[in-house]
């Protein structure tokens, strides 16, 4: 098979796999290098996005989508009926370095299907990063999947190739990763994690003057990626998921996947796909666990544990809790005004950095590119108190508004 029609699959098959984020790494590029190719900082074609709105740029393929495991939801499982092709190590390291050399990406994702044995398929991984990395000097941003089956000491060596490692959880519960992925073993995953928090918390450690470096670990972290949708788990049951894995393993990201039925689904499966947007209120309210001081029992949801699909967990939150508000712009504290539908974290600090020099009035908070109509009936500033809508029925009706249609694309 042509290396262009491998490519063709391999990437078509990569797609399914949402956790391909680049930030958190170590900034490095090849100026000044005696050697060299690559770098971490580049702009180049947009595949993602980092959290501080840079264009990520990268080749996401799988190794080969040829598998060993019969996981339900999986397209590329061992009886589907799809078109298979595998690359070569070699053929790998050379495309990644022609799209660099090309100014396509700036670094490489890499998963694969399970072949011969989760020992062997990491190898092979592990193989490309190793060659980039001693063989050619590269220097971009590389991102290996991990089979959680491997040998600790493969999951050591892929770390110090590696800028950030991910495993799969990839359902929520263990009971559901039984039904639908019966070769696979959530405390075997959970464990895998575990070793991988050990090597990055390690590799972080200050060390005493005389004494060795520790050796660099995959300094952007680790993440994972659960299917939504494809069993009956809550979205209370995901995030509670979600919540543990950050506090135990440290994750940099949990990614949501919304299920997507596949051809020759097995009969346990869903006919219809999961909304686009229940994967979209995941992450928002995986935002507010992570970064405004929500706790996932704080969350509005329904009488089946799932999200408000008509409104934003936060203003769904705020509706529920209408004695929380007003909040003055100008005397509460940060744990408060991040409590404000329409603030962010980053216009929180502008207010608390504005304060501080005179009394915020509306126009001051539209000038910190605020939303008024959005912050209007929660907040109080120098020269706005909100009307007694905040108690009436009518205030749901709007603030909230008709939800825009997310695409794939």
């Amino acid at each position: 098979m042509e290396l262009l029609q491998k490519l063709e699959i391999l990437a078509d098959a990569a797609k399914y796999d949402a956790s391909c984020a680049s930030s958190g790494t170590d900034k490095r590029d090849s100026r000044g290098a005696k050697d060299g190719v690559g770098s971490t900082e580049g702009m180049g074609i947009c595949h993602a996005y980092a959290p501080d709105g840079r264009c990520i740029s990268l080749l996401k393929i799988l190794l080969t989508n040829s598998c060993l495991f019969e996981c339900a939801y999986c397209i590329n499982r061992a009886s589907s009926n799809v078109r298979r092709a595998r690359f070569t190590v070699d053929e790998v390291v050379r495309l990644t370095l022609g799209f660099y050399r090309r100014n396509c990406i700036e670094g490489l994702f890499l998963s694969s299907g399970i072949i011969k044995s989760p020992d062997y398929t990491m190898e092979q991984v592990i193989g490309v990063a190793r060659t980039l990395r001693e063989t050619h000097g590269f220097r971009g941003y590389i991102h290996l999947k991990t089979i959680p089956d491997a040998d600790p000491l493969l999951l050591e060596e892929a770390g110090r190739w590696a800028d950030r490692l991910s495993i799969n959880v990839e359902l929520p519960t263990e009971a559901a990763l039984a039904d639908y992925a019966p070769e696979k073993d959530m405390g075997g995953i959970r464990r895998s994690m575990g070793r991988i928090r050990l090597g990055i918390d390690a590799a972080r450690e200050k060390t005493a003057p005389g004494r060795a470096k520790p050796r660099r670990f995959a300094p952007a972290g680790q993440s994972t990626q659960m299917i939504i949708g494809a069993d009956a788990s809550s979205d209370r049951t995901i995030l509670r998921t979600s919540t543990n894995l950050y506090g135990s393993y440290g994750l940099k990201r949990v990614y949501y996947s919304a299920f997507s039925p596949i051809p020759d689904a097995a009969v346990a499966l869903p006919l219809r796909p999961a909304p686009l947007l229940r994967e979209h209120r995941l992450y928002q309210a995986d935002w507010l666990l992570r970064f405004y001081g929500f706790g996932v029992e704080e969350l509005t949801t329904d009488s089946s544990g799932n999200l408000d699909l008509e409104r934003d967990p936060k203003l769904a939150w705020a509706l529920q809790h209408r004695e929380m508000f007003p909040v003055d712009v100008n005397r509460a504290d940060k744990e408060a005004l991040l409590r404000v539908p329409g603030f962010g974290v980053k216009s929180v600090g502008r207010i608390l950095t504005a304060r501080r020099h005179r009394s915020l009035r509306m126009d001051d908070l539209a000038r910190l590119r605020i939303s008024i109509a959005a912050i209007a009936p929660f907040v109080v500033a120098a020269d706005h108190t909100p009307r007694g809508e905040l108690d009436s029925v009518r205030l749901a009706a709007r603030v909230s508004r008709k939800p825009a249609q997310l695409s794939l694309l």
